[in-house]
């Protein structure tokens, strides 16, 4: 680690602060490691509803916004249940002993933790991410250590001081849950250093802090770019109205921060004009070409780089940066002009990831593979491996999707910002981190979720008669008896 400290500049309060937090992780892991399902279980529970509870998530969500000046209040407080259905997951599994058999195999599996986990918080969930992750942690017997975004350092730190205290009311040893950043400074360096330290990482955010995890040379779980993509097709004409209040929720949970939100819905022309009617009746607001080019001037510059001052902004905001206004009751803008085109150019820029209150419209014509060319040519620009949404009655239009979309998930007929990472509404593994496959560069294309957070021993135990195929079932057509007659060996 010292080649390491010097590399990344770190002056010696940063070092101490990582040195010492891990050496009291570890002390605490290795302690808890030894506790029983219940008494594991009972912690999860103090810890979850020490910070999920209503009063005192409303609580971190006001500091959470106050800091970094966005988000919507009302749907991130509705946040608290991701973590619920967290605990849900969480108690329905074992991560003691046996967690698995396999008579059939005479295969048993027994869970292992990981020991110290490093994980970065963005500024976007600053209570949601280190709440979830440590639940995780904890069920699976590891200590963590977060590293915060230092725009949103104190809702952090607040949420782990609320988790370290719902730890020492069961007995549990509090270093099980730390933060860094109380005598040093956070910044990228002890961020990475912290992943160098660690032995997981759980890295969610932008890209730049998942390029650093997979460069730490420490195993990592990390997520990758979202621009969630909807088609609508022609038989999204059954219920329209849902559809569109579908896509309403998604677009405006905590005003488009998410990469799960809406960013793009691919609609079918006989359903065209009906569908941009239904949006506007649950609180879209069209956007006029002049308009919506102004708009476009003040979410990304002529190199197509985002501007961070309108991220997670409300529709009325957005709207203001662009220089017009629209009226107090819509939710969200729809851009709907010169839409279609689909290239990394700022001709294509409206099929980007808008990480706002900002929706755009495409129009497909003709048979379905039209909308699933649509669905590959966006992933090009942006989004790939992360998840795609259909709102369609047709088994074959789902299928046809699924077969070769290159996402980790398919929503249908669901909000994919309240579905992607879990639903009580879903079998979804509950999670804040969302894997995008090797499509992305990541290591696992499913949500993470409590198996990724331990390791596992396989025991094996001999079958009492041999399963060894003939040679001409394994090679089939390809069998060739004159070429088995000479045998160097048995095995």
């Amino acid at each position: 680690m010292p080649e390491r400290y010097a590399e990344l500049k770190l002056n010696q309060d940063q070092i101490d602060e990582i040195e010492q937090a891990f050496e009291r992780a570890d002390k605490a892991q290795r302690e808890f490691e030894k506790w029983d399902q219940a008494s594991i279980d009972r912690a999860i529970k103090s810890v979850a509803q020490i910070v999920a509870n209503s009063k005192t998530f409303h609580e971190l969500v006001e500091l959470g916004i106050q800091e970094s000046a966005f988000g919507d209040p009302v749907s991130r407080e509705a946040k608290r249940f991701k973590i619920r259905g967290i605990l849900r997951d969480c108690l329905r599994e074992k991560s003691v002993g046996i967690i698995e058999e396999i008579p059939e195999k005479r295969l048993v599996k027994y869970a292992k933790p990981v020991g110290v986990i490093a994980c970065v918080i963005p500024a976007t969930n600053p209570d949601l991410t280190p709440a979830g992750n440590a639940v995780y942690a904890i069920k699976a017997r590891n200590a963590i250590i977060f590293s915060p975004h230092p725009r949103t350092l104190k809702t952090s730190r607040k949420t782990i001081e609320l988790m370290r205290e719902g730890l020492r009311r069961v007995g549990a040893p509090e270093d099980l849950v730390q933060i860094l950043g109380y005598k040093a400074k956070i910044n990228k360096g002890i961020s990475e250093a912290l992943m160098t330290k660690c032995d997981l990482i759980i890295a969610t955010g932008g890209q730049g802090v998942v390029r650093r995890a997979y460069m730490s040379g420490t195993p990592a779980y990390a997520v990758g770019a979202g621009n969630a993509t909807m088609i609508w097709d022609e038989t999204a004409k059954q219920d329209l109205n849902k559809a569109a209040f579908n896509t309403m929720r998604s677009k405006t949970s905590d005003f488009g921060s998410g990469c799960s939100a809406d960013g793009n819905i691919v609609i079918h022309e006989s359903i065209w004009e009906d569908a941009l009617k239904e949006m506007v009746a649950v609180g879209g607001y069209m956007m006029s070409p002049s308009e919506q080019e102004a708009m476009r001037k003040a979410m990304w510059d002529d190199e197509c780089h985002r501007h961070s001052d309108t991220v997670a902004l409300s529709a009325q905001d957005m709207a203001k940066h662009a220089g017009f206004s629209i009226p107090e009751d819509r939710k969200y803008l729809i851009a709907s002009h010169g839409t279609g085109v689909f290239n990394t150019s700022l001709e294509g820029v409206w099929s980007r990831e808008k990480l706002s209150t900002v929706l755009a419209v495409h129009e497909y014509t003709g048979e379905f593979q039209n909308a699933i060319d649509t669905i590959m040519a966006i992933h090009e620009v942006g989004g790939i491996g992360h998840s795609v949404g259909i709102f369609s009655f047709d088994d074959d239009h789902i299928h046809r999707l699924a077969m070769v979309a290159r996402v980790g998930r398919i929503m249908v007929r669901q909000p994919q910002s309240k579905a992607n990472s879990g639903s009580m509404n879903n079998g979804m593994p509950m999670t804040s981190s969302i894997g995008c496959g090797t499509w992305a560069g990541n290591a696992t294309s499913e949500n993470i979720h409590l198996h990724h957070y331990m390791n596992v021993t396989w025991v094996s135990r001999e079958y009492d008669k041999i399963d060894w195929p003939s040679d001409e079932e394994l090679f089939g057509e390809f069998y060739d008896p004159e070429l088995e007659k000479v045998q160097y060996s048995k095995y």
